[in-house]
Formats: structure tokens, C-alpha cells, sequence
């Protein structure tokens, strides 16, 4: 039963979202096509990867509806809201890169749980471990990549050059001591949808 409430609520999003960027004018809430500087295919694929990506965070947790607001903008994806703790948030940022067509990420969500300092400092030192190795390594292009750290667990987003890139950075994550385990959502150049010619 709640999967057929699930899945009638998401055609329902997907449904009433179609309409809603053309039916809207000057006036109205919503950004006019005839103003919007992105192309209709542009548009249209934004769109998409929006409700797509807003279904499977639904499917993930039925109370980030409310809590948690995406929105896609020429493949790039940005995250606002509140979830109960770090991890959640870095799942979500998983998630996001995992979508089909994207370019980029922004999280802005904020975190409700108490901070902790002592696990804080060690997922901050673990995270600078692995950006300074990245950085002195030539053969990683480390502005391509986002990196977070929580309870050890280290959380690799980005955009690699070539598959021995990826492999390259995933195996100076697991080389750094004490992290449990490394999560990677990384996407090669030739996948992208939009390329530079």
C-alpha cells in the first residue's frame, strides 16, 4: 500500500511539474520559457533530472518532501534544507551526482545534530590528508573533486579525467589510516552530458 501512495505521489509531481514551466507567465511565480536564457532541450532536461532526482530522494525518506528543496539548473544541482545528521546529508550529495547529466553539485544543507568535536577534528584530518595528497599528486586534477569526511567514512564526488584517475583517487582515500570506508560518486569527462568543444 504506502509503495502505491509513493509512486501516485511521484507521477503526481512529475505530472503537475510539466505544465507548470510553460503555463506560468511574467507574472506569475515561475520563470517564463520566452525569459528563461537556457534552451527549451536545456530546460526540459533540467527538468527531468529534477524530478527524477526528487523522487529518489522520496523514495530514500518520504519526510525530506518538506525538508529538503533541489533544484537543477543547466545540470547543475543545488541542495537546500535540513536533514537529522551528516550522513544523510552526504548521501544525499551521492544521490545528486548519481543523477543522469549532471555537471555539479552545491549542498547548502544544514544539519541538525549536536556537534561533536573530538569526531569533527578526526573527519577534518582525514579530509586534509587525502586534499593535500590529491593537490601533490599530477596525476589528479583536485580541483575536480569534493571531498567530505564523517565518522571516518570518506565521501568522494567529482568529475575524473580518465578511469585511472578515478581509480588513482579512490586508492589514495583507502591508503589514508583509519578511514573505514570510502564512498565514491565519481564521473568520467566522457560520460558528461554537455562537453567542451
Amino acid at each position: 500500500m504506502k509503495i502505491k501512495i509513493i509512486l501516485l505521489l511521484i507521477i503526481g509531481i512529475f505530472l503537475t511539474s510539466c505544465a507548470g514551466v510553460s503555463s506560468k507567465g511574467i507574472f506569475g511565480t515561475g520563470v517564463s520559457i520566452a525569459f528563461d536564457p537556457r534552451s527549451l532541450g536545456t530546460q526540459i532536461d533540467d527538468s527531468f533530472m529534477e524530478k527524477s532526482l526528487k523522487a529518489k530522494v522520496l523514495l530514500r525518506d518520504k519526510n525530506h518532501l518538506f525538508k529538503v528543496k533541489i533544484k537543477v539548473l543547466d545540470g547543475r544541482i543545488f541542495l537546500t534544507g535540513t536533514v537529522d545528521d551528516p550522513e544523510e546529508k552526504l548521501q544525499l550529495t551521492k544521490l545528486a551526482w548519481e543523477t543522469k547529466g549532471v555537471r555539479s553539485v552545491r549542498n547548502d544543507i544544514k544539519i541538525k545534530e549536536e556537534f561533536n568535536f573530538s569526531q569533527s577534528a578526526k573527519d577534518l584530518f582525514i579530509t586534509s590528508q587525502l586534499r593535500t595528497a590529491i593537490i601533490l599528486n599530477k596525476e589528479i586534477k583536485a580541483t575536480n573533486y569534493q571531498i567530505d569526511t564523517y565518522k571516518k567514512k570518506i565521501f568522494i564526488y567529482g568529475i575524473a579525467q580518465t578511469s585511472d584517475e578515478k581509480d588513482l583517487i579512490i586508492k589514495e582515500a583507502k591508503e589514508i589510516l583509519d578511514v573505514e570506508d570510502v564512498i565514491a560518486s565519481i564521473m568520467l569527462v566522457e560520460d558528461l552530458r554537455i562537453q567542451k568543444n
